[in-house]
C-alpha cells in the first residue's frame, strides 16, 4: 500500500537571524542573533518590557564570539562564546555580557554567570527603525562600539583592544630575526606616534629592500615631512611620483602632488 509522504513546508522566518564578523584590534568579534520587527507594536516598555531581562534578539539567545581578548566596562573579556543579555530601562540599559549563551527566558537567566554588566544610556532617534539591529560602528585601530537599535531608541555599547602593547612585542621579537618587517614597523611607529627617527631609519631600510616601491617611498616623504625635513621629504615624494608614474599607479601619482602642495 503506498502511502504519501508529508510534504515540508518552508516559510520565511517572522525574525530573521543575522551573523556578522567584524575585525577589531588583532582578532575579530561575531555576533549571532534574531530580528524581530515592530509590525505596529509598542516595543519599549510592552513588547520588551522595562526592568526585567531580554534575550536581546527574538528565538535564540544573542551570541557574541570573541577571537582575541576584549575589554568591556573594564573587565578583560578572554576569548570564547558569550551570551549578550540587556535589561531595558527609559533612560538607560544594563547590557550584560554572559558566560550563558542559552538564555532565551528571563526565568533561565542567572546574574551568577555574569562577566560584566554596563550601564548604557539611552539615545532617542528622529525615526523609528522596523527591525531590531546590532551592528559594529566606530571601528578604530583599537575599539568599536557595539550598537543595539530598535524603534527610536538606541544604546552603544563601548569594546577596546589592547593593540599597541601586542604589536610592539611582536616588532621587538621580529626586528631580531633575519627577515625584517620594515615597512610595516615604520607605519606602524609613524601613524601611533612612536619613535620618528626610528621609523624613518626603517622606512629607508625598506627602500633599500624594494627601490621600485613607490608606496614605501610616500611614506618615508611624509615620515621625513614630520620630522620638518622638507626638502628631503620633497626629493623622496618626486622619486615616489616618478616610479608611481612608471608603473601606472595614479593614486599615488595624487598622493604625492598633495603632499607637495602641503610642503610648500
Amino acid at each position: 500500500m503506498l502511502q504519501a509522504s508529508a510534504q515540508q513546508l518552508k516559510t520565511p522566518q517572522p525574525s530573521t537571524t543575522q551573523t556578522i564578523k567584524q575585525d577589531v584590534g588583532l582578532g575579530s568579534i561575531e555576533l549571532n542573533y534574531s530580528r524581530p520587527n515592530m509590525k505596529g507594536r509598542k516595543v519599549f516598555g510592552d513588547l520588551v518590557p522595562y526592568n526585567k531581562v531580554w534575550r536581546t534578539g527574538a528565538n535564540n539567545a544573542t551570541i557574541l564570539s570573541f577571537s582575541d581578548e576584549y575589554t568591556i566596562g573594564g573587565v578583560k573579556i578572554k576569548p570564547g562564546k558569550y551570551g549578550l543579555l540587556s535589561i531595558p530601562g527609559e533612560s538607560a540599559w544594563t547590557l550584560i555580557i554572559s558566560k550563558q549563551t542559552d538564555v532565551t527566558s528571563p526565568a533561565a537567566y542567572k546574574e551568577s554567570e555574569d562577566v560584566v554588566r554596563v550601564k548604557a544610556n539611552v539615545i532617542n532617534l528622529p525615526s523609528a527603525t522596523e527591525t531590531f539591529t546590532i551592528q559594529f560602528a566606530n571601528i578604530k585601530d583599537n575599539s568599536c562600539e557595539l550598537h543595539l537599535i530598535w524603534d527610536k531608541t538606541a544604546v552603544a555599547l563601548p569594546i577596546t583592544a589592547d593593540v599597541d602593547s601586542k604589536v610592539m612585542k611582536q616588532i621587538e621579537q621580529i626586528m631580531n630575526t633575519d627577515s625584517k618587517p620594515y615597512y610595516a614597523a615604520a607605519s606602524y611607529y609613524m601613524e601611533n606616534g612612536k619613535d620618528l627617527n626610528m621609523a624613518v631609519s626603517w622606512f629607508e631600510k625598506a627602500v633599500q629592500q624594494n627601490p621600485e616601491a613607490y608606496w614605501v617611498q610616500y611614506q618615508l616623504a611624509r615620515a621625513l615631512a614630520k620630522q620638518g625635513k622638507k626638502a628631503e621629504a620633497l626629493a623622496v615624494s618626486k622619486k615616489s611620483m616618478e616610479i608611481a608614474k612608471q608603473k601606472g599607479n595614479e593614486d599615488y601619482v595624487a598622493l604625492n602632488i598633495k603632499l607637495k602642495q602641503e610642503l610648500k
